[in-house]
């Protein structure tokens, strides 16, 4: 019985991380990061019926902190049934508490982005924490028993490749090189979005009609303007702008690199049956996010596709996270 609530708690919680990160993209998107002033109320009630400028700001904002909360309760669920649980060894108490630690943090964060008023050092580490928990809910969702899609046993598989197990270990290596250079343009995106540079280079592939336009590096990257700035429509000239959004086309060309080398390395071996359809829904996670990044820059940054390409980036991480713990798997 515990191990079927975990199960079904850990599912919720990854749909729901889901909803809150593709929520958040769309109220930093639309402007709504800011729609209610105050934390963790709107305006002093705990609905925005007392907004006093744009109502429906405050309530794309306020339906962002709901959801959020569920999951933190559905996260405290987690952690009281391993901790309750703790002897029949169904997920390690230590990863539930640093998945509890994970969203108390998120949740300072998300305090913070409104109190110092969207600051982007705060914002992208708001991103980078709520993907981290989407990840780390899939994750415990992969490992737990009965879990077809993560938890089986590479040992049969392993046996039969050419090179065995030293196959295996490269095939993972490359897959954990290629979430690790996601997870780095997952920050560059954040970075991108709160410095509101994704609108610098409005054309593709070349950025303001130059492959290589006049950019600001040394001040695309300062970390900390302050904490009592409003940074709203951000504060960056347009040479540090344009530095920013052409480190995000670079990362994605890197992540791009590495997730496809790792995919088609994990395709070459056909004894690697159980990963192959990982390895593939890994390049077409990849392959729909970038048409949504160039879709995006070349019909003028709708909202609906930038929001989409948050989702994307999340679905992208689902996806190398399911092959990395299939190729991890003992």
């Amino acid at each position: 019985m515990p191990a079927r609530w975990l199960r079904r708690l850990a599912l919720a919680g990854v749909v729901l991380a889901f909803v809150v990160v593709v929520l958040g993209a769309y109220v930093r998107l639309s402007a709504a990061g800011l729609g209610c002033p105050d934390w963790p109320g709107c305006y002093g009630h705990l609905t925005p019926s007392g907004a006093l400028a744009d109502p429906g700001k405050a309530w794309r904002e306020m339906m962002h902190r709901y959801a959020a909360g569920t999951l933190a309760l559905i996260i405290v669920a987690i952690a009281a049934l391993a901790v309750g649980a703790r002897r029949q060894r169904l997920t390690p108490v230590p990863f539930a508490l640093a998945l509890l630690g994970t969203v108390i943090v998120q949740a300072i964060l998300g305090m913070l982005t409104v109190t110092w008023r969207l600051q982007p050092l705060i914002v992208t580490g708001h991103l980078i924490v709520g993907m981290t928990t989407l990840g780390m809910l899939w994750w415990l969702a992969l490992s737990l028993p009965q879990s077809s899609w993560g938890a089986a046993s590479l040992g049969a598989a392993g046996r039969s490749v050419r090179g065995g197990a030293a196959y295996v270990a490269n095939a993972r290596r490359l897959a954990i090189l290629g979430l690790a250079a996601l997870a780095l343009q997952i920050a560059l995106g954040g970075w991108t979005s709160s410095n509101y540079a994704a609108i610098a280079c409005p054309d593709f592939p070349t950025c303001q009609g130059s492959l290589w336009p006049h950019a600001d590096f040394r001040d695309a990257f300062v970390l900390w303007h302050g904490a009592n700035l409003d940074y709203e429509g951000g504060l960056l000239g347009a040479p540090a702008r344009i530095a920013i959004h052409l480190t995000h086309r670079l990362g994605a060309l890197l992540a791009a690199a590495a997730l496809t080398l790792a995919a088609l390395f994990t395709l070459r071996q056909h004894g690697l049956s159980g990963a192959r359809g990982r390895a593939w829904a890994v390049l077409a996670a990849l392959m729909l996010q970038l048409f949504i990044g160039v879709a995006m820059v070349v019909r003028g940054f709708p909202l609906a596709l930038a929001t989409a390409h948050t989702a994307g980036a999340a679905l992208l991480l689902l996806a190398v996270l399911t092959l990395v713990r299939y190729l991890s798997a003992r």
